[in-house]
């Protein structure tokens, strides 16, 4: 019996309600794996973030229904829910999202908390191990606010690779860097699934980097329009 996929939807659609009720997503079916590099991309209001919220159970469905593993999770209740995104999934987002009170080291350390698996001497090490990785190692006890925008969005990667989740979401990863800060978190994605054998699904605006992924998966008015696998999918 083969494995159930990593990720599922099965015609999911989100309606917000309202005098004109307005669907953000639009009977959305789809499987994505191990170890993908997958961009969802479409133009401003075709639901792209929307759908990456309702993968991530961030949002919930009015139809539907999202599974992790095979396990589904429309009965699941918020705390349930909870526990599934800080053991399974790591967020990422265009503006960054960094505790400003708190060092670096302990905006990484706080997912690994809030799931409360590890004791804290090893929570400490592979916080200090993810950011080193990251080429941030001398900047551990640094305030988010001390550290340029490459560098923060390079801290959310770490934070959201805290508890070692098999899929992180990223929405707009680069959408507030310049080129350069750019290929360095785009490079640090694809590190990501190739090394460290994780999937990597993320909305983007930016053509040129989707075309760069494995799989580019195109919404248009909520709905998926194209599915299409380019480069290397074998790892």
């Amino acid at each position: 019996m083969s494995a159930a996929p990593l990720l599922e939807a099965r015609r999911v659609t989100r309606i917000l309600p309202g005098i004109v009720p307005t669907t953000l997503v639009r009977d959305v079916t789809l499987t994505i794996g191990e170890r993908e590099l997958v961009a969802i991309t479409g133009p401003s209001g075709s639901g792209k973030s929307s759908l990456l919220y309702l993968l991530g159970l961030l949002d919930l469905p009015t139809s539907g229904e999202v599974l992790i593993r095979g396990r589904a999770t429309a009965h699941m209740d918020e705390s349930e829910r909870g526990r599934t995104r800080l053991a399974t999934l790591g967020f990422v987002f265009q503006f960054h999202f960094l505790l400003p009170e708190f060092s670096v080291l302990d905006n990484v350390m706080l997912p690994m908390r809030a799931l409360g698996v590890l004791p804290h001497e090893a929570m400490h090490e592979r916080a200090a191990g993810l950011l080193t990785a990251l080429g941030l190692g001398e900047h551990l006890r640094k305030r988010p606010d001390q550290l340029s925008g490459g560098q923060r969005q390079r801290v959310a990667v770490a934070r959201a690779l805290a508890n070692d989740p098999a899929l992180i979401l990223a929405d707009e990863p680069t959408g507030s860097l310049d080129s350069q800060a750019s290929e360095q978190v785009f490079d640090i994605l694809q590190d990501v699934v190739e090394n460290r054998g994780k999937t990597v699904v993320a909305v983007t605006h930016e053509l040129d980097l989707a075309a760069r992924m494995d799989r580019r998966i195109q919404l248009m008015d909520g709905a998926i329009a194209a599915d299409t696998l380019a480069g290397p999918v074998a790892r």
